[in-house]
């Protein structure tokens, strides 16, 4: 890694609005976050990992080796209790070819029509590794929040499952949460949290030798 961008790091998503939240809570440690959009011709990856770590580790693996650069790369997912873990690594795609946010929330509710609230106990857990160019994962880290699914939308920011996972003790959803309180609290801040002391010793180690 050169000087020039010792401090550059690829996330491995196309998803806007995970890519936002991962440079807010990156930026302000010297890390320039751009996306695998910025790069052309770069391959999907197929995500057939049966955890979340499998399909991190694939993405940052895959996508390093195709573009030359470190890349960041993290799999998330909501597990909700009742539903034995659903929709899990799934949570993208629960709805089928070509869900939209729209439509998983939809099949989720209907899946969850009847339970009552106390059985309603659910999680989103992010993953992350951190890959070499050489396609080495040096990193890896994984954060998890707690909350509860509600049937009313409430709240545009997120994205997501977000407007329907309720933060009990703030009596919010992650859709009605500002940035700033989201970017503490959230499954994706916590692994970032740990994550960040080491991924800027790292980075800046690879810049000097």
């Amino acid at each position: 890694m050169t000087k020039s961008n010792s401090t550059r790091l690829v996330v491995g998503s196309r998803n806007r609005k995970k890519l936002l939240e991962i440079a807010q809570l990156l930026e302000p440690h010297g890390i320039q976050v751009v996306g695998i959009a910025d790069f052309a011709d770069v391959p999907e990856v197929v995500e057939d990992g049966d955890t979340f770590a499998a399909n991190a580790a694939k993405k940052a693996r895959e996508t390093a080796i195709a573009i030359n650069e470190w890349v960041l790369a993290e799999d998330s997912g909501l597990s909700v209790d009742v539903l034995g873990g659903a929709p899990g690594v799934y949570s993208a795609r629960f709805s089928g070819e070509g869900a939209t946010d729209e439509r998983n929330n939809q099949k989720l509710l209907k899946e969850l029509a009847g339970q009552p609230q106390e059985k309603r106990g659910s999680h989103y857990t992010c993953h992350i590794a951190v890959s070499s160019p050489e396609g080495d994962i040096r990193l890896t880290e994984e954060g998890t929040c707690r909350g509860r699914m509600i049937d009313e939308a409430r709240g545009a920011n997120g994205f997501g499952y977000d407007p329907y996972f309720l933060i009990p003790e703030f009596h919010q959803t992650f859709g009605e949460l500002s940035s700033a309180v989201k970017n503490q609290l959230s499954h994706r801040a916590r692994a970032f949290q740990r994550l960040t002391p080491r991924l800027v010793r790292l980075l800046l180690a690879e810049a000097q030798s």
